[in-house]
């Protein structure tokens, strides 16, 4: 992949056209941009396709801007090929077309006719760099565009620059199982971040005034010198309403990272990668 610095992101506000979302007052942003951090290295691992039902939300023929949708009952044999966009922090943590929050580090899509959750993987055209994610949002509500795209999945397809690509996008089959008999299929667990310094200390204070609940399950990650104030890990279904705690407790910038399964605690609480 190739590499873009920070500088670029700090300096350059990125318009994307065709955002998921149908655009409202709700948002903070009339204009969509692109976040001041790169994704991650466990934020840039595919979405792991595991057998899910169709959600009660978001699967329903609708209409947008006097244009009529109809919702597909199955994504099986699905293949297509046109321009992918991307979406980012106008959104960020905006409630998306199934009920969940949009995490632009999270490995997910929009998509106007394909069920929610479907899995698919979207291959850039012009490079071959392939990335699975799980369209869980409604979009993109733009001519010739098929799928808009998480900030995190857009930077693994190398395609921020031009902010569009020539894509094809492929349904996962889920009816093949994905785990023996008697196994659980894998699921994601992730922490909530709620800040980062280079004071140990000031962690610590901040970590003690904590509601109770959330005070339970904080601890301090150690990385290249810097610390992060963490909550979980927890699985991927119950970090949404975390988060919504979270920044309900005053804490309106805090957001998810995958946790990865190297990560240990040292004795003092503080956990190691």
């Amino acid at each position: 992949m190739r590499a873009a610095s920070l500088l670029y992101f700090s300096l350059i506000t990125v318009l994307v056209v065709g955002c998921s979302s149908d655009p409202s007052g709700r948002y903070s942003q009339h204009h969509d941009s692109a976040p001041t951090r790169l994704p991650t290295q466990a934020e840039l691992r595919n979405a792991v396709p595991v057998p899910e039902p169709h959600s009660p939300q978001g699967n329903r023929d609708y209409e947008v801007f006097g244009k009529q949708y109809e919702v597909m009952e199955q994504a099986d044999g699905y293949v297509e090929e046109g321009y992918a966009s991307w979406y980012g922090n106008k959104f960020h943590g905006h409630l998306t077309s199934n009920g969940e929050y949009y995490d632009m580090y999270s490995m997910t899509a929009a998509h106007t006719r394909l069920p929610l959750p479907t899995y698919v993987k979207v291959t850039n055209l012009s490079n071959e760099r392939s990335v699975i994610v799980r369209v869980n949002d409604r979009g993109p509500f733009h001519p010739e565009r098929i799928i808009d795209l998480s900030f995190a999945a857009a930077y693994k397809l190398d395609m921020l620059d031009s902010g569009t690509a020539h894509v094809r996008v492929e349904a996962i089959n889920l009816k093949t199982p994905l785990a023996s008999a008697g196994e659980q299929p894998a699921t994601s667990s992730y922490h909530i971040q709620l800040v980062a310094s280079s004071d140990k200390q000031r962690l610590s204070q901040i970590k003690d005034q904590l509601p109770t609940t959330l005070k339970e399950i904080a601890t301090t990650e150690q990385n290249d010198g810097l610390y992060k104030l963490v909550l979980g890990p927890v699985p991927e279904h119950e970090s949404h309403n975390l988060l919504e705690q979270v920044r309900a407790s005053g804490y309106p910038k805090a957001f998810r990272v995958k946790a990865t399964q190297n990560t240990t605690a040292a004795p003092d609480g503080t956990a190691q990668n």
